[in-house]
């Protein structure tokens, strides 16, 4: 995990719980999984914007002739 091992991870929490106290350190995680959580949302209903927008645009355009197949007047040659 992030090419930490176990006794390293071990100190980071330790120093974590030194730094913020017992008490705090559910807050500190409650508060951090509410952010997670409030961020992953708006981040799917964006997703959730930018595909309905683009499927209303797509269905409101008409089919295209290719290029070569498109009429410019000039296929009455003299």
């Amino acid at each position: 995990m992030f090419g930490m091992g176990p006794m390293e991870l071990l100190l980071v929490f330790a120093v974590i719980l030194l730094i913020f106290g017992a008490k705090r350190l559910p807050e500190l995680a409650q508060g951090l999984g509410k952010g997670i959580r409030e961020f992953k949302k708006a981040m799917r209903d964006e997703t959730d914007n930018v595909k309905g927008s683009t499927d209303v645009a797509n269905s409101g355009q008409q089919q295209k002739e290719p290029p070569e197949k498109q009429d410019y007047g000039n296929s009455q040659k003299k």
